[in-house]
């Protein structure tokens, strides 16, 4: 399949500091093609150099056949971007918006305006054409940039962490716009995310930390290459120390759950034999992506900035769960 996006010895230091260490992938054409990693991995340092705003220390970079770093104006014509941080003018109307971004690119005016309807219909935002942006909620802001970033017709979309910040539902959604663009507009996606269970429908994860390319394949293949079971324990005051010192490669998470490497239900019996009332509760977690980042790095990349339910949203969409 021919590559729309070919990236080849990438580095970039700030100071002493590696933010990305040659880094060397291609992203087929019409794939959707994750950057997974905790903050401050690289992800989104990679994704400033893939559009532009950012020249690497070393490297080369093509974007649809060109040579980004020697034509980087030509390069942005196949490109669009939905930055980390919201970048809409929250003064102007969505419609207003979307036009003066298409007037920036040099988008004829008839062409322009049809194709704002679509996009704006696409993500089911056509009565909220005239609202000031002011007035959209987070979600509806996210889904606007989206839009706006396919205004000039790109072919290749960036998605810098589209959800973070989002509530459950506003994230599911974006994510099926991304689906929808998918098959409708043949577009290739390149998104980063620190949410695990966001990649499992990706075409490919490219696991990446501090600045390293760690693994790189199909969620299945990930997980039946580098995933493990996990035990889930979250002990009584009186049984965690005590736990921590006979498992030391346990992990400790902030709200005192920990998380074992598991090798089938025997070693789950076992453990719950052993402490037995003294556990609060105990669930396992077969193969998944969350399991091949600890294998991996050994830690944990789940979001410490995410809500409580957020955090047991994801929780309950793993395993079986045993209480006690």
């Amino acid at each position: 399949m021919t590559a729309a996006i070919q990236i080849d010895g990438v580095s970039k230091r700030y100071g002493r500091t590696v933010a990305l260490d040659a880094i060397s992938f291609d992203v087929a054409a019409q794939e959707v093609f994750a950057l997974l990693g905790p903050n401050g991995a690289g992800k989104t340092t990679l994704l400033h150099i893939l559009s532009t705003i950012l020249r690497p220390d070393s490297g080369t970079v093509t974007i649809g056949g060109v040579d980004a770093l020697a034509h980087p104006t030509r390069s942005r014509r196949d490109i669009g971007v939905v930055f980390q941080e919201p970048s809409l003018d929250d003064r102007l109307t969505v419609f207003e918006n979307l036009n003066f971004h298409g007037l920036v690119h040099g988008v004829p005016s008839a062409l322009r305006r049809r194709r704002i309807g679509e996009l704006l219909d696409l993500v089911e935002l056509t009565d909220w054409r005239d609202k000031l942006v002011r007035t959209l909620s987070s979600g509806m802001k996210r889904r606007v940039e989206i839009a706006r970033a396919l205004t000039h017709d790109s072919r290749i979309l960036f998605l810098d962490e589209p959800t973070v910040g989002l509530d459950a539902q506003s994230r599911d959604r974006i994510w099926r716009y991304i689906a929808r663009l998918r098959s409708t507009r043949d577009l290739t996606v390149v998104v980063t995310t620190h949410y695990i269970e966001e990649v499992e429908a990706c075409d490919r994860v490219c696991i990446i930390d501090h600045g390293k390319i760690l693994a790189l394949d199909s969620p299945a293949t990930l997980k039946a290459t580098y995933g493990q079971q996990l035990l889930r324990v979250v002990p009584h005051a009186d049984a965690a120390a005590e736990i921590a010192m006979d498992y030391p490669d346990a992990t400790i998470r902030p709200d005192g759950e920990m998380v074992l490497q598991s090798s089938g239900d025997v070693f789950a019996e076992s453990f719950l034999a052993r402490y037995g009332s003294r556990i609060r509760r105990l669930s396992v977690e077969e193969p998944s992506l969350e399991s091949v980042f600890l294998s991996l790095t050994g830690r944990e990349i789940r979001d410490q900035a995410a809500t409580g339910r957020e955090r047991t949203l994801a929780f309950g969409r793993q395993g079986g769960e045993h209480t006690r």
